[in-house]
């Protein structure tokens, strides 16, 4: 798919410098780069969001990057929670996002024709309304999460009414399934004035998005509740799936296991077809001591195989004697190429965090789930896999504790019911390849959004 145009065109993407963030939004660009080579793309981060970016093979000519300034004054001391980088980015942000522009026009030469953002860059609609041309955010987590940021006002006002924390929100139809359990901390905490501007940025988002030329998704819409889509539908002006931006589907085929130089692959090539209990928590999570102690009783008492990535420093957490114990059955690495230890055939349940790029690359693989949320829309994910596609279970409890994870473990890789998990967690993976494919939604959506931003 090529789009032509006899003029120029020139848009700005705006990075969320933060976590996994950028990565997804390169990748839609650089889709966008190569159907429409006359539009020209200037990707605009923080140098420290830019700078891993730049190594990425084959980038377009047509893609060039600007850094702008992430926020921190000169001289000042960050504190320890990492929500302080973000407010302070978002309060410099209008300047900050303009000097953007005024870098790319100055070294592209052309005036800007359309906006790309991350939609929790809100300020940049400012910026687009300035100039007179379209924006267009685009919604990197699980597009379930947006729901609630739509409701958000509702939300809190039953939240004060009844505190009951199963609460379910049966009554929304963008979020059907959800319990108040399963929401972000800042949409049911911050009703009392006492937001950070990360925290108000979320909570605008249903006032704003309305006002984007096209919502694009980093999902399927094979993959949503027909009411969460029916829902959305109603409050945007057009909402573009474009599939897995983290991910390439079909996925490629496992390389050679002795290329692995963590060892996993040719690990697991010694284990037994869906017996191996793959644990990771991505590199932003880490569960505090007394669960990483739980998870590992219950790993040891299981007689399950285990792979673990761990951080090496975080070893010494762990219960005395219990690495020497189980080295016959289990496999510790500070890092695992997880996109291809979860297409081995012998992992047979993922204990997760649920960030959605980890759910992204399970059910790919068509593996089941224990989850374990920790922050954002972890929870809502959480119920997604659990009470939606019905392709795993969140923790008992909420936390890990050895006879829960147990409990989930015994479900999962020896009882019935997860053998109807992992028939699901097939039919999904199924889902995804046809969804992924030319007659897929996405293929039509992605056709959409370049005619967008190229004519």
């Amino acid at each position: 798919m090529t789009i032509s145009s006899s003029e120029n065109k020139h848009v700005v993407v705006y990075v969320f410098p933060f976590g996994s963030h950028p990565i997804p939004l390169l990748n839609l660009i650089l889709k966008l780069a190569h159907a429409s080579p006359n539009t020209f793309f200037s990707f605009i981060g923080t140098q420290q969001s830019n700078q891993p970016l730049f190594t990425k093979p084959n980038i377009p000519n047509n893609i060039k990057f600007f850094n702008i300034h992430d926020g921190v004054p000169e001289g000042h001391v960050l504190g320890f929670h990492p929500v302080e980088k973000v407010n302070l980015f978002l309060q410099a942000a209008p300047q900050n996002l303009q000097n953007g522009i005024d870098l790319a026009v100055a070294d592209t030469k052309q005036k800007v024709t359309c906006i790309i953002a991350d939609a929790f860059v809100v300020p940049s609609l400012v910026i687009a309304q300035k100039l007179n041309v379209p924006w267009i955010p685009v919604w990197p987590p699980l597009s379930c999460s947006l729901s609630a940021h739509f409701h958000t006002d509702f939300i809190r006002q039953k939240c004060a009414e009844n505190n009951a924390r199963d609460r379910s929100f049966d009554f929304l139809r963008g979020l059907y399934k959800m319990r108040v359990e399963d929401l972000p901390e800042d949409i049911i905490n911050c009703g009392d004035g006492e937001e950070t501007l990360f925290s108000k940025t979320l909570a605008s988002l249903g006032e704003v998005l309305p006002k984007a030329k096209a919502v694009v998704m980093n999902f399927f819409e094979e993959l949503d509740p027909p009411l969460f889509v029916e829902d959305m539908r109603s409050k945007l002006q057009n909402m573009l799936y474009v599939g897995f931006l983290t991910l390439s589907i079909p996925l490629p085929p496992l390389p050679p296991s002795e290329n692995d130089e963590t060892g996993c692959l040719s690990w697991l090539d010694k284990q037994k077809s869906t017996s191996v209990v793959y644990v990771s928590f991505g590199t932003t999570v880490t569960p505090p001591p007394h669960e990483l102690v739980a998870l590992a009783e219950a790993l040891e008492e299981s007689g399950f195989p285990f792979l673990w990535s761990l951080k090496d420093h975080l070893k010494g957490v762990l219960p005395e004697g219990f690495l020497e114990r189980t080295s016959d059955i289990g496999k510790i690495v500070p890092w695992v190429p997880q996109t291809q230890v979860l297409g081995h055939d012998s992992v047979g349940v993922f204990v997760t965090h649920c960030g959605c790029n980890s759910v992204f690359e399970s059910i790919s693989n068509g593996v089941p789930m224990i989850c374990r949320p920790f922050f954002g829309d972890h929870g809502m994910t959480g119920r997604m896999v659990e009470d939606i596609w019905e392709i795993g279970v969140k923790i008992e409890g909420g936390v890990f504790t050895k006879n829960g994870l147990l409990k989930s473990l015994n479900l999962i890789l020896v009882k019935e019911e997860g053998k109807k998990m992992r028939e699901n967690a097939q039919k999904v993976k199924k889902t995804v390849l046809d969804a992924a494919g030319p007659n897929g939604k996405a293929a039509q959506d992605l056709k959409a959004l370049v005619e967008i931003v190229s004519s």
